[in-house]
């Protein structure tokens, strides 16, 4: 009995949350705040990939003081950066058509937490390591 190789398109997120290079830390920080994912994909006005803004990235972008008594004003204008300046340019994709073995692969040897999926140069998903963790404790051979 050979074992099914399990794709990329099987496990991937499709409902995907966009926000333009060009917008504020503070669409973010909504995003973020009502979502419970940690990556954003970047896109231009093309809907072409262009980043990811991943939660990591993001609070080290923010002063440590917003949100506490010692917050100062320009701790707050921190929030008006733009996605750009603090996001991942140029972001490593994956096919729907990879396997999973392909993505853990890239993720591990690239010490990246997520993969944009393209199909004929569409975004069309994001495959995290938590999904991949997921899939491969799901399997028949774990």
């Amino acid at each position: 009995m050979s074992a099914t190789i399990t794709l990329v398109r099987h496990i991937m997120v499709t409902r995907l949350v966009t926000i333009s290079m060009d917008d504020r830390l503070t669409v973010a920080k909504h995003i973020f705040d009502n979502v419970h994912f940690h990556h954003i994909l970047v896109v231009d006005e093309h809907d072409q990939l262009q980043g990811v803004l991943s939660h990591r990235d993001f609070l080290k972008a923010l002063s440590p003081n917003l949100g506490t008594a010692a917050e100062l004003v320009r701790d707050t204008e921190t929030l008006n950066r733009r996605v750009h300046q603090v996001m991942t340019h140029d972001p490593i994709c994956i096919s729907a058509d990879a396997n999973i073995k392909q993505a853990t692969q890239l993720i591990l040897q690239h010490n990246i937490g997520s993969l944009p999926v393209k199909e004929n140069g569409k975004l069309v998903g994001i495959i995290t390591w938590k999904d991949l963790l997921k899939a491969y404790s799901s399997s028949e051979e774990a």
